[in-house]
Parts: structure tokens; sequence; C-alpha cells
């Protein structure tokens, strides 16, 4: 089993920044691929970025020059750097890891964490 705890979420306003972070513990080995997720309110669950163990990243178009994602494999913590955000990136964020490569694909994500929000203001 891998537990996955994710920090870092908040209130900002338009144009500001935040930084999630989530530590994963267990059986770690599992967390070949890792991810962060989104949800808003009425909406799907929705991939925002991913790295894989070579350090390879993956992002949605809607975040591509904004978000960062990395990874602290030391520590076992993966980060979401997110910047230029705005009201649409509103939602609650999830963390997210699975022991293979595609793990931006919702039904195939073994591992999750209980969620951050992250609420952007005008």
């Amino acid at each position: 089993q891998v537990q996955l705890v994710e920090s870092g979420g908040g209130s900002v306003q338009a144009g500001g920044s935040l930084r999630l972070s989530c530590a994963a513990f267990g059986h770690t080995w599992n967390t070949y691929c890792m991810a962060w997720f989104r949800q808003a309110p009425g909406k799907e669950r929705e991939g925002v970025a991913s790295v894989i163990s070579d350090g390879s990243t993956s992002y949605t178009d809607s975040v591509k020059g904004r978000f960062t994602i990395s990874k602290d494999n030391a520590k076992n913590t993966l980060y979401l750097q997110m910047d230029s955000l705005n009201l649409e990136d509103t939602a609650m964020y999830y963390c997210a890891a699975a022991p293979h490569p595609k793990c931006l694909v919702v039904g195939t994500v073994p591992y999750w964490g209980q969620g951050t929000q992250v609420t952007v203001s005008s």
C-alpha cells in the first residue's frame, strides 16, 4: 500500500502562486508514476500533470507554461508549483500514484491522497 498526504492548498488571488506538496509513505516503489489531478464542483476529475521515475513530465494543455511538477526522490515527495493562477484553477487537487507510466488516466490509478483545496479569487 501507498499512503499519499497532500498539503499546501489555500486561497489566492488571480495571478498569484501556490505550491502543493504530496508526501508518499509505505510501499513507495509503487510510485513509478506520480501525478496531480483536480476536480471542480460539478466537473469530472481531470489529470493536471504527471512525472515518472526518469523525470519525464506531462501536462494538460490548460496548465502548460504555468504549472511545474517535480519530485524529490530522496524525500518521496511530489510538488506542484502553480503560477499565474486563474479562476478556472479553483478545484480540489489530488495527488496520485501508480506502478505504471500512465498515471494521468483516472481509472488506472490505484493510490490517491485525500485532496487539498485551491481557491482562486478575482
